[in-house]
């Protein structure tokens, strides 16, 4: 049994356990169409194992805090799904250049006030960042949760995350790549 295949085994035994905010039961996973619409949406694939959680566990409403956003339409609470809010996020960072979206950074989990968890798709690891828009610049709104999208359900599972009580005070590293994918960089 792969990594992925353990890991995709404790996910889905932790979806049906436990629900997150407002959802009553966990939405059935999404279909390879659906997949497809998306990412032709999308203009870029969703990292493998992002694309397994939608395809293998449920289309969204587990994971840290709020869970996973559905893919390509929103549950009934209103909260936005993932290919939805990242062309609106594309779409607004091209009327505001100072505050840009940069491509291939999924938003995958909404924690509110904003903030969302986004999976960087065009990394081989799938690295988990946090858009934090309260900050003062656009720069200074996105860090690094995690190196990839492995250990970002590791520690969801393992109730280890920056979001848990246990954790209060623990800071995350800024993410040093949004001036280079986003066009930002100033040269000195």
């Amino acid at each position: 049994m792969t990594e992925y295949e353990q890991l995709l085994g404790r996910v889905a035994q932790q979806a049906r356990d436990i629900r997150p905010w407002g959802w009553a039961s966990l939405p059935d996973p999404v279909e390879e169409a659906a997949l497809t619409r998306a990412e032709a949406a999308l203009g870029f694939s969703l990292h493998p194992l992002l694309a397994a959680l939608y395809l293998r566990i449920g289309d969204g409403g587990f994971g840290p805090s709020y869970g996973l956003l559905p893919l390509l339409d929103g549950p009934p609470s209103g909260e936005p799904a993932a290919v939805p809010q990242y062309l609106a996020n594309r779409a607004s960072g091209r009327k505001d250049p100072d505050w840009p979206w940069p491509e291939g950074v999924l938003p995958i989990s909404h924690w509110g006030c904003g903030m969302y968890a986004c999976v960087d798709c065009s990394t081989p690891q799938g690295t988990v960042l946090l858009y934090e828009p309260n900050a003062d610049d656009a720069a200074q709104a996105w860090y690094v949760d995690a190196p990839g999208l492995v250990d970002w359900l590791h520690t969801w599972l393992e109730g280890t995350g920056w979001y848990e009580e246990s954790n209060d005070g623990t800071d995350l590293a800024p993410w040093p790549d949004f001036p280079i994918r986003t066009g930002t960089a100033r040269a000195s």
